[in-house]
């Protein structure tokens, strides 16, 4: 940590260890602020979001009055987002996987058709309000879905075809989707399950399954058997990280690396339980991921910066402020019957908001604010993470190019 003079303002300027415990800082603040508001916990705000817009807050008003700020370097972040995406894959036993295969398949499909209706609203609002056609699609499943990478890669295209505020438009509106995200899908899950009365069934075989299959041994985890489980997530995100790195060579676009890691350590959880190489703690790894995404969000809202909202251009927020509502009106009135109508889909809406406005660790989030208020839902915490992070790709990325081959024109 150190304090520097840049243009006359007070610069607080912190090393990747300081973000990382400044960062764990605010995630306890918020579990704290929380923990005093009966609104938060009404609403399932989670706790990652109350501390990190606090400070996001308090680093706006440096910037506002020019008389402090703030420099971060958020090494850290990416491999929190990799260890939490590891823990998912070794959450996932096959017997699992089977069984939220048809529920799997169909909330992939209305992951992908969401995608689709929010490039059309971009279009849509393009030609009712005149604005140009490349901003408008940034505003929509590009930002909303692709978040802040995508956001840039798009952006950049679009400068290149001559639109010269793509990159700020871009980075503004998924500044504006990550934000809304873990706003909005807390209170919409809330809704529904105090709307139709829902509860978790715990009767339900699929959580019999889990139960079965993730029980914790009756015996106490030995200091070797730790080793050999944190050992197994450093081995998973080492080798799912050079995996998605061959197949973004392969197919000649970027891959996320998250995806590699997930998938690797699903087979490793899969072997393991053939053939027994450690002592898996699905306990120990559930926490380890636990506290990953919380330091992951954390990191991501307390280094937003708020003034970067000032790109959202003329109509362009018009536009994504219609993503918002057309997210959570479609979420009340149309997906929730679609998926079952029960506490699940309720739970998994959350989730949608989360990666359909935000990105994927958003979506776990926002459940696991629902979770800890009504109760657990298996399903949608094996479902979302794997269409979130990487199946909603398959039908998102090519419908995107398909709506910039057909309607943008290179200036």
């Amino acid at each position: 940590m150190s304090l520097l003079l840049l243009q006359n303002v007070l610069t607080f300027k912190a090393d990747a260890v300081f973000t990382a415990a400044l960062a764990a800082l605010m995630l306890l603040l918020g579990y704290w602020v929380k923990s005093k508001s009966p609104a938060l916990r009404k609403y399932c705000i989670p706790a990652p979001v109350v501390g990190g817009f606090l400070f996001m807050f308090l680093s706006f008003i440096g910037h506002q009055t020019k008389t402090f700020g703030f420099q971060f370097d958020t090494y850290f972040q990416d491999p929190f987002m990799l260890a939490f995406f590891t823990t998912v894959g070794l959450g996932a036993s096959m017997s699992l996987l089977k069984k939220g295969g048809g529920l799997l398949i169909l909330y992939w499909l209305v992951s992908g058709i969401v995608s689709i209706c929010q490039n059309a609203i971009g279009i849509v609002f393009s030609r009712l309000f005149g604005i140009e056609v490349p901003y408008a699609l940034l505003a929509s499943a590009i930002s909303m879905i692709g978040g802040h990478g995508a956001a840039a890669a798009y952006g950049k295209t679009f400068v290149g075809l001559g639109y010269p505020a793509g990159l700020e438009v871009g980075m503004a509106a998924a500044t504006f989707g990550l934000i809304t995200a873990v706003l909005v899908g807390g209170p919409v899950a809330r809704l529904l399950i105090v709307k139709h009365h829902l509860e978790p069934d715990f009767a339900e075989n699929f959580d019999t399954a889990v139960e079965k299959v993730n029980a914790a041994s009756q015996e106490e985890l030995a200091s070797l058997d730790i080793i050999k489980n944190v050992t197994a997530i450093l081995c998973c995100m080492a080798i799912g990280s050079m995996l998605s790195s061959w197949i973004g060579t392969l197919i000649h676009m970027s891959f996320p690396t998250y995806v590699g890691a997930m998938f690797t350590a699903v087979i490793l959880r899969n072997l393991n339980e053939r053939h027994h190489f450690y002592n898996f703690s699905f306990s120990l790894v559930d926490g380890i991921g636990d506290v990953m995404l919380n330091l992951y969000l954390a990191i991501a809202l307390m280094t937003l910066r708020l003034w970067e909202l000032s790109g959202l251009l003329g109509g362009v927020v018009l536009v994504v402020a219609a993503q918002v509502a057309f997210m959570v009106l479609a979420c009340i009135f149309v997906i929730f019957r679609i998926l079952g109508g029960d506490y699940d889909a309720a739970v998994m809406c959350a989730g949608l908001c989360g990666h359909g406005l935000g990105a994927t660790p958003s979506a776990i989030v926002n459940m696991t604010a629902v979770k800890d208020k009504y109760g657990m839902s298996r399903k949608a915490f094996m479902i979302v993470p794997i269409v979130g992070a990487f199946l909603v790709d398959i039908i998102y990325q090519p419908q995107t190019i398909a709506f910039i081959k057909f309607f943008v024109v290179p200036k």
